[in-house]
């Protein structure tokens, strides 16, 4: 296996272009970069399995639908990938949070795991307890956010946005996708699947 060096990262696993995946990986592959012209470092080293690349699709597409209004979805991201340590997809829901209204105020609060909302601050706790201390959920979380007026609904995708977020963090620190030090932008995140 080749890893390449990127700055103060080491990447462990390739990215394949469409011609150098197998199977259904190929076809997916082949289906973003004409679509849009390329599929981004992540999805182009997830290409590495076809289970991968196709469970994080349907994921990511799936995720699209949430209930959960965008800019506090981008709030939950940031909170999880700082609690990650993925830099690549801190990067990328910094900028997308600030494309859906997100003020560096707001993006510093949901890194550090909270909102000067409440209702949204309780979300983003649920989110972090998803992540951290699965075991530890029990009906007073679910009725805390009830209490706040989330839906049932809401509830359920708080899970799926945690999961594709550790999907995609994991992903990545394990690929050794990660920004170079002192690069601005220099991620490109790829939890969109288009």
């Amino acid at each position: 296996m080749t890893t390449t060096t990127t700055g103060a990262a080491t990447r462990r696993l390739p990215a394949l272009t469409p011609d150098q995946a197998q199977g259904r990986a190929r076809e997916l592959l082949a289906d973003i970069v004409e679509r849009h012209g390329s599929a981004g470092e992540m999805v182009s080293t997830m290409a590495n399995s076809p289970a991968m690349i196709e469970g994080y699709l349907s994921l990511s597409r799936a995720m699209k639908r949430v209930k959960i209004p965008r800019a506090l979805s981008e709030k939950l991201s940031l909170a999880v990938q700082e609690w990650i340590g993925c830099g690549t997809c801190r990067e990328a829901h910094e900028a997308a949070g600030r494309a859906a209204g997100l003020s560096e105020s707001d993006i510093a609060l949901a890194r550090q795991g909270t909102s000067v909302d409440p209702r949204e601050a309780a979300l983003i706790g649920l989110a972090l307890k998803v992540l951290a201390e699965p075991s530890a959920l029990g009906d007073a979380d679910v009725a805390e956010v009830r209490a706040h007026g989330w839906s049932d609904r809401v509830v359920a995708e708080v899970v799926g946005v945690v999961s594709l977020n550790l999907l995609t963090g994991a992903f990545n620190l394990l690929a050794g996708i990660q920004p170079d030090a002192g690069a601005e932008g220099a991620g490109d995140g790829g939890t969109a699947a288009g």
